[in-house]
């Protein structure tokens, strides 16, 4: 007897089959698991109302259905002939038809598996089977889950749950360890591009060709911004007395001097602190099993070019006095607006400044320059009245912003690095320790 299996009443308009569990010429048993559809709220396991032989499989994953939807066709045993239900019969019918008596008592209809059940007869997963082709069972939470972090849920090998089902856990320890190999593009989907926009239609445009500079620039801060987890820790410091000795530094200074600038406080400053804290003087390594602890102090500057952003780096800035690292900033500066830095100028960073003092802004959020794993940004001091316990008094604070790699620096040893900084550069004393 040829049964048809359709979609019973599921209490949407139209479903998603997410996965087929059978085709044709296998060989099914009562009540097994055969397709499981996913609403808005739930997914459910369609039962076999028939042990037999799948003969055709109408639908396929991605397919959308609806009530009365024909699944599959299956050729019942013979042992069922007497009891199963007419050819015609769907999921939805509860009773037999009334003109056909039955000796014994009808068969309900099946119900619905709920979200936590699995099929009976599903073979295992072999390692060379695809993504395609993989049967993956996971609830809707955690398929929305797992699309929001854009994860192929048929890549991941492991699931945790009864009978192998895929967890959030699964979900989450798929993606670090994918971020750890430093292969996401393997196994996480790929981004959806931005539409081309024919903006000529609009009006008069120019098109100006990107410089190499930027391109490459974009292309690792895109790299970056995907593989790493970062957190940007805001806060001010007060400099009002380290200002005022910069000012009496460089009001001793012959015209022809090299003059101070802040960010030569700010580079020492950072520079201690990263000694009080090495895991910020570090680099994960390739495998994201291991840190690599530096035991040099290598400090980048971000300079503004015209033709986009570099980064020279001033080497064993510990062993150098403010008046040197101004030196050694302005020529490696100028070399960078000529255009005349070299590979080895710009590589061995430990840790990266970028700041926009001399332009403004009250804070932003910089990008870590991997394989470092924190940059400080740093925008525009200014007067403020600040609360000395007693009164209001004038105080110069500068605002500081600090990003970090969370995959080697935890939010508690962020903010006790930014306050020994901001200690640092309001007693400038402390260098001396």
């Amino acid at each position: 007897m040829l049964i048809e299996i359709k979609v019973p009443d599921v209490g949407s308009a139209e479903v998603d089959v997410v996965e087929v569990l059978v085709q044709a010429g296998d060989t099914v048993a009562l009540e097994q698991s055969i397709i499981t559809l996913e609403g808005d709220k739930a997914s459910m396991e369609l039962p076999s109302t028939a042990a037999g032989v799948v003969q055709q499989v109408h639908v396929k994953a991605g397919d959308k259905v609806s009530e009365g939807t024909l699944i599959a066709t299956v050729l019942a045993a013979e042992q069922q002939t007497t009891s199963e239900p007419a050819p015609s019969k769907t999921l939805e019918q509860t009773a037999p038809p009334p003109a056909t008596p039955i000796s014994k008592q009808a068969e309900p209809a099946p119900s619905i598996a709920s979200s936590s059940a699995a099929p009976a007869a599903t073979a295992p997963v072999t390692a060379n089977e695809t993504s395609a082709t993989k049967i993956v069972h996971a609830s809707p939470s955690v398929r929305l889950f797992a699309r929001e972090l854009g994860v192929d849920l048929g890549k991941v090998t492991t699931g945790s749950g009864r009978k192998g089902r895929i967890l959030k856990d699964d979900v989450k320890n798929f993606v670090k360890k994918t971020l750890a190999e430093g292969t996401p593009t393997t196994v996480i989907a790929g981004i959806p591009g931005i539409p081309v926009v024919d903006f000529s239609v609009f009006g008069d445009i120019e098109v100006q060709k990107l410089s190499k500079i930027k391109r490459l620039t974009g292309q690792n801060l895109s790299r970056v911004w995907l593989n790493l987890p970062m957190v940007t820790y805001h806060d001010e410091a007060d400099i009002t007395e380290m200002e005022a000795f910069r000012v009496e530094l460089n009001g001793e200074k012959a015209k022809d001097e090299v003059k101070i600038t802040g960010l030569m406080f700010i580079i020492k400053a950072l520079v201690a602190a990263m000694k009080q804290f090495p895991s910020f003087n570090a680099s994960l390594s390739g495998d994201g099993e291991n840190i690599i602890l530096k035991r040099y102090f290598n400090i980048g500057i971000a300079v503004d070019t015209p033709n986009g952003l570099v980064v020279p780096v001033l080497r064993d800035v510990d062993s150098k006095s403010i008046n040197q690292l101004a030196v050694e900033l302005a020529e490696k500066s100028a070399k960078a607006r000529q255009g005349k830095l070299l590979p080895n100028d710009m590589q061995g960073g430990c840790i990266t400044i970028s700041s926009l003092g001399g332009i403004g802004g009250t804070s932003f959020t910089p990008i870590v320059n991997a394989p470092e794993v924190a940059i400080l940004g740093v925008t525009r001091a200014k007067m403020q009245p600040v609360w000395n316990g007693k009164e209001f008094m004038p105080r110069l604070m500068l605002p500081l912003d600090l990003t970090y790699d969370h995959r080697v620096i935890d939010g508690a040893e962020g903010a006790r690095f930014m306050a020994v900084v901001k200690q640092n550069l309001s007693d400038i004393r402390r260098l001396l320790l």
